[in-house]
């Protein structure tokens, strides 16, 4: 996949220093590494008719994170009163803690937030702590072309809530917009009381 990415008080500079470098360089490659025909694949397989090509990339970054060495669902306090999925990280390791932001945009600001509360001192014991933060979304051309629902955050709206929001994301963070498959998109159509996505390829 081909992506674009923006940088958050230097996160750029930060992630080429030696202890996250290449952990980082990797990171970029697996996104790199899955082909439109991966996520077809993985589409097609996912066991359950889907509108969107969402969890298909979830859970190919799953895989592939997981297999370099990262921990997916990351819990960010000790303790069962903050077990929920709203306290914990998709992704952590090498002090570097990731969001994949597919759901509602109403939920940008928390999206951005998470990895803000992994990466500093708090009042609750914590159960991981990073340096810095990486958030995945999903650009406007890829939220259309790849069958997403209408009220997804993009890659566009989380810049957005970078400046007003910047005396309180205090940690580094690099912002990362999917950019649409180049060889097919995906056609949603209502069947009964679901909307459900096929592959229409275009090369």
């Amino acid at each position: 996949m081909d992506f674009l990415a923006h940088s958050h008080r230097h996160a750029d500079v930060i992630l080429q220093q030696e202890k996250y470098r290449s952990h980082y360089e990797k990171f970029l490659e697996v996104i790199k590494g899955i082909s439109d025909d991966d996520i077809v694949k993985e589409f097609e397989e996912g066991g359950r008719e889907a509108k969107s090509i969402s969890e298909s990339i979830n859970r190919l970054l799953k895989k592939r994170l997981v297999a370099e060495g990262w921990s997916s669902e990351s819990p960010l306090f000790q303790g069962t009163k903050y077990s929920g999925n709203a306290w914990r990280l998709d992704f952590a390791g090498f002090n570097i803690s990731v969001e994949v932001a597919f759901n509602h945009g109403e939920a940008t600001s928390w999206n951005l937030l998470k990895p803000v509360l992994a990466s500093e001192l708090n009042h609750v014991q914590k159960e991981i702590q990073t340096e810095i933060g990486i958030v995945i979304t999903a650009t406007q051309e890829m939220k259309k072309a790849g069958g997403f629902d209408s009220a997804v955050g993009t890659y566009e709206k989380f810049l957005t809530y970078l400046d007003p929001m910047r005396n309180v994301l205090t940690a580094p963070m690099m912002i990362i917009g999917l950019k649409k498959p180049e060889t097919f998109y995906i056609a949603v159509k209502k069947i009964g009381n679901k909307n459900i996505g096929t592959p229409i390829y275009t090369i």
